[in-house]
């Protein structure tokens, strides 16, 4: 299995010091209960250049390989430059390994290798600690398993431990935000099967052929390169490019907004497809992937308070953004995990039934009513006509204040189902019981069998405003995994629930179920392809 091809100033560090600053920082490294493993400095440790302390500071820092100097993202590479070979330095937040000069994450086998073996260690550990405690039982199995396992644990990682599909992607700097969206999309049901199935080809793509840029085709090579069995990380540096000439505007290595990439990237596929730019054109829909998978309509009721006449609109939407009540639900000063029995935590379905209730409108948004044909005072009331195969809900967790010229964000935890009923939300539900719970059937609506969803991702942002990470978490099988960059693991369900979701991705059980019989036949294939790609 090929790794990345190393830079230059790691292929000579390890010319010149082979694994020798690896092993200096290994008691250093502390594995976390989330699965990440992070370097365990002093509270009073700082930048070499800055005064500000580490748990202070709103930057990330980096302890050099061959000095152990810590220099925070604004003085690394200034550490370099006056150091001539300490170009290398690991995020004491995330151990991974990072080179100065290029201004970039760099992969090394033996540098993953010691990370998962204390990793393993870490958990072993507790195995032992519980096993001593009394739980002799399921305790003592997981501690021989962990024993038996931790003589290939490279290989356990790479080959045998995850589901075809899940891999890593490198970060290119400050390319969370895109990493984070990506490992969903890929593993959204129609999207997935849509190309793995051939139905935008890159070789047969006519934009590609007269040398134009194609973002459906940089990411057909994306989910080959996802399917194709191979577990090393993955660059999806020319994704990041075709995005960037699309969005010039956000052509930056700063961190960006997920949920704005997120609208950037299936409006990207969806011009490139060659379909209508109009979603809407003569009551016929638009047939790009993008809208079949993500597409749904949203209906407007405007109800004159004086006359009670109602006035109703149609909006079509990729995804619904959600407001978040930040009086309730904050984490615990002192230990950073959400009171998840608290009756004051946010719930999503609290913030559907904000979104779908009805509010009267201001004195300053008085509207036109033709039955008294003057402007009056009305209440608005917003409910899904149609629901799309996949649900995308955006959490609204950062909040921009005009008046004070002032940003901030949101750290309330969010309590959310895994399985998930709209039905209480659809325009019949909605109406019906605005008119006393009658019942009413509208044209296309069907029954609610559509309604029912089951969750598949989480984005999640952790940190502040302006320094924050995003990283994805993915039903697989069952099973969570935690999808952090170019690290993949295997979480526990507690840990989802107890994360700073940011935005939620259902699938229609309908559609999930649909999915996996056609992925069953497009896995034959590819096993016939890859015949060592275990599916």
């Amino acid at each position: 299995m090929k790794h990345p091809d190393p830079c230059n100033h790691l292929s000579d560090y390890k010319l010149r010091h082979g694994t020798d600053g690896y092993k200096s920082l290994q008691n250093m490294f502390t594995p976390l209960n989330d699965g990440r493993i992070k370097i365990k400095l002093q509270e009073t440790t700082r930048c070499s250049h800055c005064s500000v302390p580490h748990h202070h500071s709103s930057k990330r820092l980096y302890i050099c390989l061959i000095c152990q100097t810590v220099s925070c993202s604004s003085h690394l590479l200034s550490h370099a430059r006056s150091n001539k070979g300490h170009d290398l330095a690991v995020d004491v937040e995330r151990s991974e390994l990072y080179c100065s000069s290029c201004v970039d994450q760099v992969y090394d086998p033996d540098f993953d290798g010691l990370l998962v073996s204390k990793q393993v260690l870490g958990s072993l550990s507790v195995a032992v600690a519980s096993d001593g405690a009394g739980g002799c039982g399921v305790r003592s199995s997981k501690k021989r398993r962990l024993l038996a396992d931790s003589q290939f644990l490279v290989d356990r990682r790479e080959k045998w431990s995850y589901p075809l599909g899940l891999r890593g992607l490198n970060n290119l700097g400050s390319t969370c935000f895109m990493n984070a969206v990506l490992q969903a999309l890929v593993h959204a049901p129609p999207l997935r099967n849509f190309w793995l199935s051939g139905q935008h080809n890159r070789d047969l793509c006519p934009r590609r052929s007269m040398g134009l840029l194609c973002l459906p085709c940089d990411l057909d090579v994306i989910f080959s390169a996802m399917f194709s069995g191979d577990r090393t990380p993955y660059s999806p540096a020319h994704l990041l490019y075709s995005w960037w000439q699309h969005s010039t505007n956000l052509a930056t290595y700063e961190q960006q907004d997920s949920h704005e990439f997120f609208i950037s990237l299936l409006d990207c596929i969806h011009e490139n497809e060659g379909k209508s730019k109009c979603l809407y054109k003569d009551h016929e829909e638009c047939q790009c992937i993008t809208h079949r998978a993500f597409s749904g309509l949203l209906r407007s009721d405007v109800t004159c308070t004086t006359c009670g006449s109602t006035s109703t609109t149609y909006d079509p939407f990729i995804d619904i953004s959600l407001t978040l009540d930040s009086a309730k639900g904050t984490k615990s000063r002192n230990s950073g995990e959400p009171s998840v029995n608290s009756p004051m935590m946010p719930t999503l379905s609290g913030c559907l039934d904000l979104f779908t209730r009805s509010e009267k409108l201001g004195p300053d948004q008085k509207l036109n009513c033709r039955s008294c044909g003057v402007k009056r005072e009305s209440s608005k009331q917003m409910s899904i006509r149609r629901l799309p195969p996949l649900l995308c809900l955006h959490v609204k967790r950062f909040e921009h204040s005009l008046t004070r010229k002032a940003s901030r964000k949101i750290d309330s935890y969010l309590q959310y189902p895994f399985r998930l009923n709209m039905s209480p939300y659809l325009s019949s539900s909605i109406i019906g019981k605005r008119f006393g719970n009658r019942v009413f059937a509208f044209d296309g609506e069907g029954e609610h069998d559509g309604s029912e969803f089951e969750i598949f991702a989480v984005v999640t942002h952790s940190g502040m405003l302006a320094s924050g990470h995003y990283v994805t978490y993915l039903r697989l099988k069952g099973l969570w995994y935690r999808c952090d960059d170019a690290w993949i693991n295997e979480v526990e369900e507690e840990v989802v629930r107890g994360c700073e979701c940011y935005m939620l991705f259902y699938a229609q059980e309908r559609v999930v179920q649909k999915a996996h019989k056609e992925l069953s036949y497009q896995v034959i294939s590819m096993a016939d392809a890859f015949p060592f790609v275990d599916c």
